[in-house]
């Protein structure tokens, strides 16, 4: 008679599971259930120190269970987890969308998934393929290609198509689509009041593009659409997820939900029954870890599934279909063929600076004397967190010794630069003006009193450009910082 813990049932449950952990090295709990079953994890920060570490950790869990699919969220740009203490070598999305070159594109996903797969990472949550029609919208911004639909599926197309010439599967999201919402799905429940039209043409159209360049996993949002399905969100929606993306749309690959702790699921349906039903509405599956990383999550999850069969709510063949197709993942990670086209190794730099736009309202001469940075910063949305650095100081300092900087998240950042600056120059960094008013009213104050001041908007430029030297980046990684301070020191030709 087999046991609970080794019957196929209790298999398939644990193998639709990608949960995290905690540390840089796996724990014994984590290895004990791969030997059940467990075919996913995901990696997160807070498992990474270095490279070599990584591979390590890679390596101890592949000792257990040799296909096992390690899973990161590696954007690049904002969101970046292999580089989460120094912020990312590639530029992000909005920047590759801000050159248009779907090459450049094809590259930079190429080299960033040579090096997940050097570490042992064979599967991506990414590229966002989300259209950023709401300049409000606080969780994608930058995270996306731009807002036009055309420009984000071609270069959707081009970031699945080199990524997974490294090796790596790509997971494009967050189907059907989170650019429209003005709610960060980590923190509640959006909705897009649109019609289908509107989806069919603005924000399906990019998931097209991904499923044409063979997109092996498509990741789903926590999102209401009541045009598709008026009371669950796509995550938990069979129309959404059976009826559009598999019978509308053809997509054979796997589904995967977006992270279940995330509050648009957990304090609404609560991560087991949230995942029985996102397991019986299609989504193959279910990525939690996030915030939850123990093995009490990992069990919790697999009972509930387990449960939901042997009562009838979650049909057996539902799960060992979605079950297969983790599997099916995994063997293609194991066979894919790699590229051998050669990718310079800092193709993110030369992106990012080819990204940067540069506005002049007066003559400005390159620095030669170390500026005062100010940083506007607002509040980091969970999936970028605010571990990882952003800004132009620190590379400023390297091209100009004694930069100095400060931090502030409110209006009482005017006077106190005005202070702190004294005769030296100030460079104001900001993210997303259009969205924070005390933002824009200090830098109101601060050319006001000192129209010489330098801005850089690393986040989504929407704000008219202002300062004697205004320089967007589209984006917050290093490289983008890297890119502006170039230009603010003279040693790099403004676009």
């Amino acid at each position: 008679m087999t046991t609970f813990a080794s019957d196929t049932l209790t298999r398939d449950a644990l193998t639709v599971l990608q949960p995290g952990f905690p540390g840089t090295q796996a724990p014994d709990w984590l290895l004990r259930r791969l030997g059940e079953g467990l075919a996913s994890v995901g990696l997160f920060g807070r498992n990474i120190a270095t490279p070599e570490q990584v591979a390590a950790l890679t390596a101890q869990l592949r000792a257990e269970r040799e296909d096992v699919l390690v899973a990161i969220d590696e954007e690049g740009g904002d969101v970046t987890r292999l580089e989460v203490r120094t912020g990312s070598s590639f530029p992000g999305n909005h920047a590759l969308g801000a050159v248009d070159d779907t090459d450049l594109t094809r590259q930079v996903a190429q080299e960033l998934g040579r090096r997940l797969a050097a570490c042992g990472v064979n599967f991506n949550w990414a590229p966002s393929a989300d259209v950023n029609s709401n300049p409000a919208n606080p969780v994608i911004g930058v995270r996306s290609f731009g807002a036009d639909t055309a420009l984000t599926a071609r270069h959707t197309a081009a970031y699945v198509t080199g990524l997974q010439a490294a090796g790596v599967a790509a997971c494009t999201k967050h189907f059907p689509g989170h650019g429209d919402t003005a709610i960060d799905s980590h923190e509640a429940m959006p909705r897009i009041e649109v019609g289908r039209d509107v989806l069919a043409e603005r924000d399906l159209t990019p998931f097209r593009a991904a499923i044409a360049a063979g997109s092996r996993a498509i990741m789903t949002a926590h999102i209401l659409v009541p045009a598709l399905d008026p009371t669950r969100p796509a995550t938990l929606s069979r129309p959404v997820l059976r009826d559009l993306l598999r019978g509308e749309l053809g997509y054979d690959g796997l589904i995967v939900t977006d992270g279940m702790e995330m509050q648009a699921i957990a304090a609404t349906y609560g991560i087991e029954r949230g995942s029985v039903l996102a397991l019986a509405a299609g989504a193959d599956a279910i990525c939690v870890g996030g915030g939850l990383n123990d093995e009490n999550t990992v069990r919790r999850l697999r009972d509930a599934l387990v449960t939901a069969v042997r009562t009838g709510e979650l049909p057996e063949e539902r799960l060992a279909d979605a079950a297969e197709r983790v599997r099916a993942l995994a063997r293609w990670t194991r066979s894919a063929a790699v590229s051998e086209d050669r990718v310079p190794s800092d193709i993110g730099l030369l992106a990012a600076r080819r990204a940067v736009r540069v506005t002049r309202t007066a003559a400005h001469p390159p620095l030669t004397e170390a500026p005062y940075v100010v940083a506007l910063s607002p509040v980091a949305n969970i999936a970028v967190g605010d571990e990882t650095p952003w800004g132009v100081a620190a590379e400023l300092a390297e091209l100009l010794p004694g930069t100095e900087t400060a931090t502030h998240t409110d209006e009482s950042a005017a006077q106190a630069t005005l202070d702190a600056a004294g005769t030296r120059r100030i460079v104001a960094v900001v993210r997303d003006e259009h969205r924070h008013e005390w933002m824009a009213k200090t830098l109101d104050t601060l050319l006001s009193e000192r129209p010489d001041t330098i801005v850089v908007e690393m986040g989504v430029p929407q704000s008219p450009p202002r300062g004697a030297l205004h320089i967007a980046t589209h984006g917050a990684a290093r490289v983008c910082g890297r890119a502006a301070a170039e230009i603010i020191a003279g040693r790099q030709t403004a676009r």
